[in-house]
């Protein structure tokens, strides 16, 4: 274990450990933001980790039924690794929704995982702990302890820097969203989900120990990184582990999976999502050639001897396919919506009947039909892909051609980030999924300016990339404009959706004062209309002007005291006395209130003389009728209605709506939904304090300010749902996407081996 950096001198202890090293106050707007950002940070490693650790399990299990000692043990292996295939994506949403929930509940306090948490968690379940419990329990607290031992100094500065986000309160472990025991415990629940025997749950563990380090390095390193960069204790200085990591408790000598690590742990082919992008794309690219070359290793291959088509031979072909006259006429008189997608899968069969219709009789390369092959993939996604809108996908599923051609003239096509065609379908996906709807309507003319560029790609592009940058160079340009355009709009949108919901919180602010003031208080149906209607007028006036730290707010305030005085019954002469006075100093104050927010005159008038007659009667010891019940209520709920206040309360939440409500808390800017009828719009702005989303459509143009509550009802309802974004551009999505596929396909295939090679055993 590397030493901590900061001062170490004997009998002296170290200040940073105590209290934080000096940094700019966080305020709690600003916590909920980087505590958002860092939860984002961490979802992409720990999803990605998941993937490789179930694959990594399952590659377990495999050596498990190997060495099962009877068929019936095999057998039993064999089930419980159909149902973690089966469950996959159950299972992931439930590690990566159990771990990411801790930084919900470090926003609100409320964290606080132990190993003797988990512990008593389980006796919750039983009276006592049994064996299971007893060894879950000795697994999580061997990793953990293996994690902190190696990362101390990183786990330190964590702490340190969200004890900054805490409000400086300090932050252990056990409340650090970020900590090994937090990723532990996220498993520990997820393996609830699933019916397997306590030898596979801790081989499980011993997975997931040989991967933790791994993943704790990646979230910690880009966590504190990043606090860093946004002031959060930016001097904090640490030292990064060297060396080996302690030895895993976990890994016996004498146990296969100790000898044998490299089989379940990533494997040196991984991509690695953290080199360079020209490496990543490169090593993505060749992992998923491997895994074509794996899953197609039964298929028979060209003899030597048979001739095979050339890459010109080919693209010839595909310019015959590519602007066919009845594809260019449906491309450019089908209406939004009517348009029917490539079929991609027939474009193969096509080829080879352009190729015989040229007088060509040969076979296709093996290389060459893994190219047709990840093409054909990269569209199918593009054709599932959620983010991007049914008539968009419809158009550019007519890029699959040309795409095909541009990967047999270029081979760096698909590695390049910066492949011009690349960028091409990435700005064309993008715009299309920020201006047009399912349907083909889109703002700024934005369907029709993508079917433009897709047909003179169709028409214009024949072997020369050049084209394809003209045409890059073009639609870019044009959908600046309209970014500009729709920003400057939407940044208006969201100004005044600000001022109106501060307004709405200094107007029900206003309204629980004054009827904290009246609360229990029998008053005649003028006072309350007087303090409940024009008075809390004049009161947001003042806390919007003046805030609730002036002299003004505290006048204001002390009036609605004064009225309730003044009209309650006087029998002492001096009270009498006291009352004249304070009813005088009452309408002057309520007169010059009345007048400072322009109330209608004729109406004020009627209120002060109002006033003035109850307060008579209280100076001959006589009482106001109070208003009746109903009138009361009434007056109240116009009041609240009028402040902003929809009466929705957290008790009238179910528990899935309070978890909704918090989920939604957690969501950035810029999250789209779509709602019934495939209309989408975004979250432009929203209010944690009030809990209020302002939603604009595709022009920035505000549509509808909805509640927490509201929105989180909708989409219970299934009206509404999160389009999930990522930064990622499609492209990149696109090969990930086909890769885990691939992967899962190749697991798959070893499985059924497995199981085939255990049946005839």
């Amino acid at each position: 274990m590397s030493k901590l950096v900061h001062d170490r001198r004997e009998g002296v202890a170290p200040a940073s450990a105590a209290t934080p090293a000096a940094s700019v106050p966080v305020s709690p707007e600003a916590a909920v933001e980087l505590l958002k950002k860092c939860q984002d940070l961490a979802r992409e490693h720990v999803e990605r980790a998941f993937d490789v650790f179930l694959k990594s399990l399952l590659d377990a299990l495999d050596i498990e039924i190997d060495r099962a000692k009877s068929n019936e043990q095999a057998t039993e292996v064999l089930g419980m690794q159909r149902s973690m295939r089966k469950g996959a994506t159950e299972l992931k949403h439930q590690f990566c929704g159990a771990y990411l929930e801790g930084f919900v509940k470090f926003s609100k306090h409320s964290l606080n995982t132990t190993v003797a948490q988990v512990k008593a968690d389980a006796e919750q379940r039983l009276s006592i702990v049994d064996n299971e419990e007893l060894e879950e329990s000795i697994a999580i607290g061997s990793i953990t302890q293996r994690v902190d031992t190696y990362f101390a100094e990183p786990i330190w500065a964590l702490n340190q820097r969200f004890s900054v986000l805490n409000g400086g309160l300090a932050v252990s472990e056990a409340n650090n969203p970020v900590s090994p025991i937090q990723f532990c415990d996220a498993l520990r629940r997820c393996l609830v989900l699933l019916d397997i025997s306590d030898r596979i749950k801790l081989l499980a563990y011993k997975v997931f120990d040989l991967q933790l380090l791994n993943l704790f390095k990646l979230v910690s390193e880009d966590i504190n990184a990043y606090l860093a960069e946004q002031g959060v204790l930016s001097n904090l200085k640490y030292s990064l582990p060297k060396g080996a990591a302690p030895k895993s408790y976990l890994a016996e000598e004498d146990d296969a999976f100790g000898r044998r690590q490299e089989d379940y742990g990533i494997q040196r082919s991984e991509p690695n999502p953290d080199a360079s992008p020209a490496q990543y794309q490169s090593e993505l690219v060749s992992a998923i050639r491997s895994l074509q070359q794996q899953l197609k290793s039964g298929a028979v291959l060209e003899a030597a001897s048979a001739p095979v088509y050339s890459s010109p031979q080919l693209i010839q072909a595909l310019g015959g396919l590519q602007a066919r006259p009845q594809t260019l006429t449906d491309l450019a008189s089908a209406e939004p919506g009517s348009l029917i997608p490539v079929n991609i899968a027939g474009i193969s069969a096509d080829m080879r009947t352009k190729l015989v219709a040229q007088g060509e009789s040969a076979e296709l390369k093996r290389d060459d039909m893994a190219t047709i092959d990840l093409v054909g993939l990269v569209f199918e996604y593009m054709l599932n892909d959620e983010n991007i809108p049914d008539a968009v996908k419809t158009l550019l599923s007519y890029l699959h051609t040309p795409f095909l051609k541009i990967a047999f003239i270029d081979p760096d096509f698909f590695e390049s980030t910066e492949h011009p065609a690349r960028v091409l379908l990435n700005t064309l996906a993008d715009a299309g999924s920020s201006w047009v709807q399912n349907d083909g309507s889109s703002q700024f003319d934005m369907y029709d300016q993508i079917r433009g560029t897709v047909n003179r790609v169709l028409k214009e592009f024949d072997q020369d990339v050049k084209v394809i940058t003209t045409l890059l160079f073009e639609f870019t340009s044009y959908a600046k404009k309209v970014q500009r355009k729709q920003e400057l709009t939407e940044k208006r949108a969201k100004e005044k959706a600000e001022g109106e919901d501060k307004l709405r919180e200094m107007k029900l602010r206003v309204n629980q004062e004054v009827r904290k003031q009246i609360k229990s208080r029998e008053l005649p149906s003028a006072i309350l209309l007087l303090l409940l209607q024009p008075w809390s007028d004049y009161l947001t006036f003042v806390l919007l002007r003046h805030g609730t730290d002036s002299p003004k707010w505290r006048e204001g305030l002390k009036v609605v005291e004064a009225v309730v005085w003044c009209i309650e019954p006087k029998r002492d002469a001096a009270l009498i006395e006291k009352h004249k006075l304070n009813v005088a100093k009452v309408v002057a104050a309520l007169k010059a209130g009345f007048d400072m927010i322009g109330y209608e005159p004729g109406k004020a008038e009627k209120l002060i003389e109002a006033f003035n007659t109850i307060a008579k009667l209280a100076m001959q010891a006589k009482k106001a009728e109070p208003a009746p019940e109903p009138m009361r209520e009434e007056l109240e709920r116009q009041a609240a209605e009028k402040a902003g206040d929809q009466g929705l309360s957290s008790q009238e939440m179910t528990p899935e709506e309070a978890q909704m409500v918090e989920s939604l808390k957690m969501i950035e800017f810029g999250t789209w939904f779509e709602f019934d009828g495939g209309r989408r719009l975004k979250v432009a702005w929203y209010n944690g304090r009030t809990s209020h989303y302002m939603l604009v459509d595709q022009m920035g143009k505000r549509v509808d300010m909805e509640s927490g509550l509201s929105l989180a009802r909708k989409m219970i309802q299934g009206q509404a749902r999160i389009i999930s974004g990522s930064s990622k551009p499609f492209f990149e999505r696109a090969l990930e996407n086909i890769y885990h596929k691939l992967q899962e396909q190749a697991g798959e295939g070893a499985a059924d081996n497995s199981a085939s090679a255990q049946a005839q055993g």
